[in-house]
């Protein structure tokens, strides 16, 4: 097993992150690179994910109402939620899906940053591949990315703020149900535990978490744009409908 994770996974962006350095001779670039890549060839499964959270978000009223109506009726219940997701096209597990999917790129990219470039960890290069006689480990010749960077900490931990609030749908506070307010308090976690989790890290692994929130922050806000046009042509359609009625 893990030979299969070796070569499917560690060694193509290993080969990535070395043909990058070469090509660029900074390790920050060929990690913003490699990093923007990565989310490229997975846009279509972050899109999707990122729209059926945003969805979830939107149908949290109609949720409730359901759980409300069929509290004493649990089979019920199960029942009108699931025709409610069949109905917007929602599923509930996809968030689930994503951190599946991602779990193992990160695993590889800790072990990536975390051994680093060593002449050990060039016996993973392909043969086609040469490895570069000397490696400098700075990002624009300023942070070294072998070691903890608070700014690269501090800058992350505000892009994944940023993201937690663009996901929440935009609502009525005065006619918050404790859900709701349970949501906002939620998108406090990301950061807290951004910021646990990169403090002692080495800076490379806080660069590519930074690239990437901020990768989803543009994601987030394409999908929050779409959207909003989606409702705008529906509620159009309806008032033409009604018009052509009376």
């Amino acid at each position: 097993m893990g030979n299969f994770f070796n070569i499917i996974l560690y060694q193509p962006l290993f080969n990535l992150l070395v043909l990058l350095y070469v090509t660029f001779q900074d390790l920050g670039v060929a990690i913003i690179l490699m990093t923007i890549i990565i989310r490229v060839i997975l846009y279509p499964l972050f899109y999707k994910s990122f729209k059926n959270q945003t969805l979830m978000q939107k149908i949290q009223p109609e949720v409730q109402k359901i759980q409300h109506d069929h509290k004493d009726n649990r089979e019920k219940q199960a029942q009108a939620l699931m025709e409610l997701y069949r109905q917007h096209k929602v599923s509930p597990f996809s968030g689930f899906l994503l951190i599946l999917v991602q779990l193992p790129i990160l695993i590889v990219l800790y072990q990536l940053f975390l051994k680093g470039l060593t002449p050990e960890a060039f016996t993973n290069l392909y043969s086609f591949m040469t490895a570069p006689e000397q490696i400098y480990s700075t990002f624009l010749g300023l942070i070294d990315l072998k070691n903890p960077s608070i700014l690269i900490v501090v800058l992350a931990v505000v892009l994944q703020y940023v993201q937690g609030r663009l996901s929440l749908p935009k609502t009525d506070k005065s006619a918050d149900s404790p859900t709701a307010k349970v949501s906002r308090s939620m998108i406090f976690i990301g950061p807290v535990l951004t910021l646990i989790v990169l403090v002692k890290l080495p800076a490379a692994i806080g660069l590519y978490w930074l690239v990437s929130s901020g990768f989803s922050i543009g994601q987030q806000l394409l999908i929050n744009k779409k959207l909003k046009n989606n409702t705008g042509n529906n509620e159009r359609g309806i008032q033409s409908e009604n018009k052509k009625t009376s």
